[in-house]
């Protein structure tokens, strides 16, 4: 289905692919990786096998990537993956039988991590440390989250389709984070973290707060605009039109 390669793609190129900014943002990130030096591809049956290789207290994450890996986890489908996230499932190793013992005790410890910032409760939300990590991965998960949905949810995939070529880059003032994504006006579209060189459009937050309660859910986005908390300038179909794949998130990840 449609419905669960999309999901799967999310898990992996959005939200997993946060792993490769979380231990800079996070000293106990920092300190769960500090000493790993080990490679693991997850292969989806038909499907994409990105690659997560940890080495030198850095990660990083290659959607394409076909360098070998240490680890090899087999997932018969898209769906077998969600499961696995949702841990309701165990995927499949095919290779690094000798670090099964990794697998188990070692790497969930950061991926629980992830999740800890990823899923904020409001006492999390009134620690401004938090908020800072918590703020940096929703704009990251945010948007590699629009080239998959451009790719695969249907409505995205129209709305992409009206799009002009341009960049869309949006900042939580006053020193970040920031994040852009590049439409070639042929329905395709390509994430980056940090600032554009020359963005065609931009959404600016007036501060962490403002973008803590708009991506948590706790803000009225149109409300904000009207007071000035949030700044759109540049070509408008372009924040409109991203706007729209934003609010498909919630279907595939809550």
């Amino acid at each position: 289905m449609i419905q669960d390669t999309l999901k799967a793609r999310l898990n992996l190129n959005a939200v997993l692919r946060n792993l490769e900014v979380l231990p800079t943002l996070d000293e106990k990130a920092a300190e769960i990786i500090r000493d790993w030096s080990v490679s693991i591809r997850f292969r989806i049956r038909g499907d994409i096998a990105p690659r997560l290789a940890f080495s030198n207290g850095k990660c990083t994450y290659a959607p394409d990537a076909v360098d070998p890996a240490d680890i090899l986890l087999f997932l018969w489908s898209p769906a077998h993956l969600n499961a696995m996230f949702d841990n309701k499932a165990n995927p499949i190793p095919l290779k690094g039988f000798s670090k099964l013992g990794f697998l188990k005790n070692a790497f969930p410890k950061i991926t629980e991590r992830l999740e800890y910032f990823l899923k904020p409760d409001e006492a999390a939300l009134r620690d401004p440390d938090y908020v800072r990590v918590n703020i940096a991965l929703s704009l990251y998960t945010g948007v590699f989250a629009v080239c998959e949905l451009a790719q695969f949810d249907p409505i995205a995939s129209q709305v992409i389709q009206q799009m002009p070529p341009g960049t869309l880059q949006l900042s939580v003032l006053p020193d970040g984070p920031e994040a852009h994504i590049v439409y070639d006006g042929q329905g395709h579209a390509t994430a980056f973290r940090g600032a554009a060189k020359n963005p065609t459009a931009s959404i600016a937050f007036r501060d962490r707060t403002i973008a803590s309660r708009l991506f948590n859910g706790q803000l009225d986005g149109f409300g904000a605009v009207a007071l000035g908390d949030i700044k759109l300038k540049g070509l408008i179909p372009l924040i409109d039109n991203t706007n729209l794949i934003l609010d498909r998130i919630p279907l595939y990840l809550q």
